[in-house]
């Protein structure tokens, strides 16, 4: 069984290809145009495919799927393996539906804390009892370095470099550690918070920098990079289990 696996993200659209449950390929996708979505289906051909989009994607993709195998898009109408205990359900991102499943397919029955680093950081919390009951959303390191440079008169767009001091010796290198040194302060901090507060606490670190994040942060973390996707092959097997 082969299973598309599509993440939609406001920085990036990526994919990975499930051969049962192990990651076969897995690649970003250059855009969403229809042909570069029929040129994928024509390569992997898979048997089924599931998309998480947090983006107004276009449409075609969708028709796409649908007309090449057993498609589902992720919704507030999706069947999960959770309780959804927010004021609107409907407003759950589609990427924080999957961090979650994830969560409670490879950590059941536990406190599970999921940090998702991407455009925004996500903090998501899935108690021992399978409810989601929400978290937090601030802003990612790229809207962080955008925002100093957009928001002030003089300061320079900085780059993601890993490369920094703790104190810096000019403008970027100020930017830099305080942008990553300030995120990592941030999860660590907020880490604190859920940690004084419930028992048997797991902290999952994900997304494309959770490698670098990991070994600044203080706290004990599991990072996977693939949780998301995890996630996604979870919610395709709930809904499509033949």
């Amino acid at each position: 069984m082969k299973t598309l696996c599509l993440d939609f993200g406001n920085t990036r659209l990526k994919y990975a290809l499930f051969q049962d449950e192990t990651i076969a390929a897995a690649e970003a996708l250059p855009d969403d145009a229809d042909d570069t979505l029929a040129a994928l289906l024509d390569r992997h051909a898979p048997d089924r495919a599931i998309l998480s989009s947090v983006i107004r994607h276009n449409p075609g993709v969708d028709t796409l799927l649908a007309k090449a195998c057993r498609y589902h898009r992720l919704s507030h109408e999706t069947r999960i393996a959770f309780s959804v205990a927010v004021g609107k359900p409907e407003t759950m991102g589609a990427d924080r539906l999957a961090l979650a499943s994830a969560a409670v397919r490879f950590f059941p029955n536990r406190n599970n804390l999921v940090i998702g680093l991407g455009s925004a950081i996500t903090y998501n919390f899935i108690n021992a009892f399978h409810q989601f009951l929400g978290g937090g959303i601030s802003p990612g390191m790229e809207m962080r370095f955008r925002s100093l440079h957009e928001h002030t008169a003089l300061l320079p767009l900085v780059q993601k470099d890993w490369n920094f001091p703790l104190i810096g010796y000019d403008t970027r290198t100020n930017i830099l550690s305080g942008v990553v040194l300030g995120m990592a302060g941030e999860i660590d901090g907020i880490i604190r918070a859920y940690d004084e507060r419930y028992t048997d606490l797991n902290i999952v670190l994900t997304g494309g920098d959770n490698g670098y994040f990991a070994g600044l942060l203080k706290s004990r973390i599991f990072a996977d990079p693939d949780f998301l996707f995890k996630g996604l092959y979870a919610l395709s097997e709930t809904n499509d289990p033949s």
